[in-house]
């Protein structure tokens, strides 16, 4: 697949894959409801690992001076990679038990205000050398096998909007809603073998430079190159 810049006109490719990758690329098939995709593209999330809360049983004077670092809500919010420079303190007692985040955990956020802000997900994408602990407004996913997937790709996956509208799905509420873990489980992935997973991350990764890059550039032109970003993440994520 050649991903070609349309903005200026000049037909010009912006990321042609190898030779290899290209054989990799059309091998994809379709998806569709009972689709011909082989069984073990498609998983649901129970299949693949388990989810697991936040910390709990704290109180506000915990979040004084604290003595280990954890990862804030607004940190899961805003990033498809959770930015371990931004994230904040709690004490932590020396025999308390509370799960830590580790690398290719995806974190997801558990309630909003509106439900298409509900479940928005980010991961960890390198291991840290001090254990990092996850805020009790929030949960994770962490995989039986993390060869599986990768977390580079995962951190796409997760906000394409095939998954984001299952994950949507499992949100209710009146005044906020609230993500069922439960239903999460049910919730469909396509992961595909780890050579696509790598070039479709090479392609995203690209596109999300050159967003970066023009962020201080005219709003239009941001706002059409974060609209073309969208278009071929959610085309790549969506194996048509």
């Amino acid at each position: 697949m050649d991903i070609v810049d349309k903005d200026n006109g000049s037909g010009r490719t912006l990321f042609a894959p190898t030779k290899g990758q290209q054989q990799d690329n059309d091998n994809m098939q379709p998806v569709g409801a009972d689709s011909v995709r082989p069984q073990k593209w498609q998983y649901a999330l129970h299949e693949i690992g388990e989810f697991f809360g936040g910390m709990s049983g704290k109180s506000k004077s915990d979040f004084s001076n604290g003595n280990a670092k954890y990862v804030t809500y607004k940190n899961i919010f805003d990033n498809y990679a959770i930015d371990i420079d931004k994230t904040e303190s709690v004490k932590i007692g020396q025999n308390e038990k509370q799960r830590t985040v580790q690398k290719g955990d995806i974190i997801f956020t558990g309630s909003s205000e509106t439900k298409d802000e509900c479940g928005m997900s980010s991961v960890l994408l390198q291991d840290t050398n001090e254990p990092l602990y996850l805020n009790s407004f929030c949960f994770g996913f962490r995989l039986f096998d993390k060869n599986l997937l990768l977390p580079s790709f995962a951190k796409y996956l997760f906000r394409s909007d095939k998954v984001r509208k299952q994950i949507m799905q499992t949100a209710s509420g009146v005044t906020r809603f609230n993500v069922s873990k439960a239903k999460m489980e049910n919730v469909k992935i396509i992961i595909p073998p780890i050579a696509t997973q790598q070039y479709i991350v090479s392609i995203l990764d690209k596109f999300d430079a050159l967003v970066n890059d023009i962020s201080q550039g005219l709003p239009a032109e941001i706002k059409a190159r974060q609209q073309q970003y969208e278009y071929y993440r959610n085309l790549l994520l969506s194996f048509k």
